[in-house]
């Protein structure tokens, strides 16, 4: 038997496994995809492993609901955070976490012994086509598809975000799936759908590359917000209203830095017996 911890983060929810001491013999991929499972698993977009790091205080890998790792998750190393703090295995008010893209810097906001926000330093945002990755040879800001336009980025892991003047009436599935997987994009991409409301403030609906319309996406809300700032002129400080909550992102062009901040919360915890998998 191995014992889970099931979090959220603004609705976005994983199942976090601590490997610290010792690591699982099956394979990653069938174990993310059955756990991930809403039916016959626990059931939530994606699995945090949290192991040991070299480089900094902890290592996070996150795999995506069909079993395929990740680059980055905002949400879900907010959730990790308070995971390291409220279980006693750091009592630090700043994290270092490694992650495919990077190692994050990480702040806690403590009442008692409580985590109530966690803000991450993303790092700097990139539009090098070759570098989101996008094989693109055109020297265009945006993409067309079918009748929508598409800004490409990554914060950590491939983003390409649409403007629309009403998010309600966007057939967030149809042109998800497919921007998803479009030829362009040898690794797949995540995609925005954003309305702006103010200069502050936007709406943004999330498709996770690998999952489908998630409630809520980290790095999206960093794509959404630097997208909108760099190209639409909206201030640096944006609070992002999605499905399953608000986050803040604040970026500036000059400074070239994103961060996300926003809260998490245990759902509850479990074992799981032996399965062949």
């Amino acid at each position: 038997m191995f014992l889970f911890t099931k979090m959220q983060g603004t609705g976005n929810d994983f199942i976090i496994l601590n490997f610290l001491k010792e690591k699982l013999e099956y394979s990653y991929k069938l174990l993310v995809k059955f756990l991930c499972d809403r039916h016959f698993g626990v059931g939530a977009d994606g699995v945090i492993i949290l192991e040991k790091s070299e480089i900094a205080d902890y290592k996070m890998r996150i795999f995506n609901q069909n079993g395929l790792e990740a680059e980055m998750c905002g949400n879900g190393i907010r959730c990790l955070a308070k995971y390291i703090y409220e279980k006693g295995l750091m009592k630090k008010e700043e994290i270092n976490i490694e992650t495919l893209s990077g190692v994050k810097k990480v702040k806690l906001e403590i009442e008692g012994e409580t985590v109530i926000k966690v803000k991450v330093n993303m790092g700097c945002p990139v539009f090098d086509k070759s570098k989101i990755p996008m094989i693109y040879k055109e020297d265009a800001e945006k993409l067309r598809i079918g009748s929508l336009e598409f800004y490409p980025i990554s914060v950590g892991n491939p983003h390409c975000v649409c403007f629309v003047e009403k998010i309600e009436k966007v057939d967030v599935k149809e042109y998800g799936k497919f921007v998803e997987n479009y030829k362009y994009f040898p690794e797949g991409t995540n995609v925005e759908f954003v309305e702006i409301k103010n200069n502050n403030n936007i709406k943004v609906r999330v498709w996770e590359r690998g999952v489908g319309e998630t409630l809520s996406c980290g790095t999206g809300a960093c794509a959404s917000a630097v997208i909108s700032n760099k190209y639409m002129g909206l201030e640096n400080n944006i609070c992002v209203e999605l499905l399953g909550g608000k986050l803040d992102v604040e970026y500036n062009d000059e400074v070239k830095k994103v961060y996300l901040c926003g809260s998490a919360e245990f759902i509850f915890e479990g074992g799981l017996w032996g399965r062949s998998l």
